[in-house]
């Protein structure tokens, strides 16, 4: 299953924002004393006491005075009820109890997943005592909170990760190769899914967004475990509509940021769309492994239906031409399938394992030291008289590798420099279907050897 989700939910300017910004631990949200300053829906992932969930900050709901209970209200209320595991309703203790709270109350009094009535600015044992009035809304324990200065933000925590659902065994096996099957609408993730498994398992309707939510299974191939996310469509920016559909991108960022490798699954007859590049932008930045999964390649070679191989000049010329639409993604891999006919999948496993490997390599420090020395020396790096000097260089992590050069001059490492060493770094070590990350730092006096 996906990470629990928890949202915020409340009127205009009742601090969920700051709120937000507590529970994920640094201030995502813009905060200002106006109703509707978050106009959009904020997410962002939170942990305590070791349990990881995403919490979400619904935006406020700004009442029309001559319609006090707008259709919104009951929206929100409703999509929250859908798909959280745990809601947090956040209300005002300075402003005591409005007409919107009641709606909102009323509205999420039915939910089958649990409610935390939360009064938000109480900073005093007076305070507290007034907020007691908030037991009349019929929503249970009244929670206080300072947002703003932290006060019973633990205590809230402690009840609220204590209700969310645990996770799968099969989400905390680490040896399994967790792969997230991610794309726009309708492009045959589902059908995908099935095709690896070899049955049946996820229902599968020529209709965009038959998947809702992020479906995890777990299957075993040639000896080898993994876990298949098929996640709901990622729709471009501008098509994300509506709380339902902003709820399915959001699980599908969760799966994302679960997964070993990004399976980016794409029409082969429509070729690469926004959608498609908001799909693969979202692994890449995650920092996943990512495979471009070319579907329904038998619309453009039907011959691969009657088991015949596709023709690798066809192939090479879609994948170049992909990346030349992606140059941030230079380093994925590509697999073409036909999802329907079950054609292509063994390769595909073998890249997705390839990319999952690599995503996971560790360069030796010895060898990484050697090859970007040689690489500064070949080409260095000097302006206004100062000249780029690497001291050392180390992996920090894998998952993906992420390489730490100590430098002399951090502010010389610009962008396009950084972008020729990792080109140095994958003639030796190709590492495909993986990013690699370069961080540089100022050396101190024990990089640079000296006592």
């Amino acid at each position: 299953m996906s990470t629990p989700l928890v949202a915020v939910v409340g009127r205009p300017n009742v601090g969920k924002s700051t709120l937000f910004n507590k529970l994920a631990g640094r201030r995502i949200a813009i905060v200002e004393d106006t109703p509707g300053v978050t106009r959009d829906r904020l997410y962002a992932q939170g942990e305590w006491l070791g349990r990881k969930f995403t919490v979400v900050d619904t935006g406020g709901i700004v009442l029309n005075e001559a319609d006090p209970l707008t259709v919104q209200v009951r929206q929100q209320a409703e999509i929250a009820m859908q798909e959280a595991d745990a809601i947090l309703f956040v209300c005002d203790a300075a402003d005591g109890i409005t007409a919107a709270d009641r709606e909102l109350a009323d509205a999420l009094r039915p939910a089958e997943r649990p409610v935390f009535l939360v009064v938000n600015k109480v900073d005093n044992t007076r305070q507290s005592l007034e907020a007691m009035e908030f037991y009349s809304l019929g929503l249970g324990e009244v929670h206080t909170v300072s947002a703003v200065h932290g006060h019973g933000i633990g205590d809230l925590l402690d009840r609220v990760v204590a209700v969310l659902p645990a996770l799968d065994e099969t989400d905390e096996d680490d040896e399994a190769t967790r792969l997230a099957i991610i794309g726009r609408p309708n492009v045959g993730k589902s059908s995908l899914t099935n095709a690896i498994l070899g049955e049946e398992r996820v229902i599968v309707s020529p209709l965009p967004g038959t998947t809702r939510d992020a479906i995890d299974t777990a299957v075993e191939i040639d000896g080898r475990r993994f876990l298949l996310i098929d996640t709901a469509g990622i729709r471009r920016a501008g098509k994300v509509q509506g709380s339902v559909e902003y709820y399915t991108v959001l699980r599908a960022k969760s799966a994302i940021e679960r997964c070993h490798v990004a399976l980016t699954v794409i029409d082969a007859e429509q070729g690469l769309t926004d959608g498609d590049k908001r799909a693969a932008g979202m692994a890449h930045e995650a920092g996943r492994g990512v495979v471009i999964v070319v579907n329904k390649w038998d619309t453009i070679e039907p011959r691969v239906v009657e088991g015949k191989k596709p023709t690798r000049s066809r192939m090479a010329e879609f994948a170049q031409a992909a990346r030349d639409e992606l140059p941030f993604l230079s380093y994925a891999s590509f697999a073409f399938v036909s999802a329907v006919h079950r054609v292509g999948i063994p390769e595909l496993i073998e890249t997705a394992i390839t990319a999952a490997e690599n995503h996971a390599h560790r360069i030796p420090t010895g060898e990484l030291n050697r090859l970007l020395r040689e690489a500064v020396q070949d080409h260095p790096r000097t302006e206004r008289g100062r000249e780029l000097r690497l001291y050392y260089a180390t992996m920090a992590r894998v998952q993906p590798p992420t390489v730490v050069m100590f430098v002399n001059h951090p502010e010389l490492a610009h962008f396009s420099y950084l972008r020729y060493l990792e080109n140095r770094i994958r003639e030796v070590y190709p590492l495909e279907g993986t990013p690699i990350v370069l961080r540089v730092r100022k050396a101190e006096s024990r990089e640079r050897g000296e006592e």
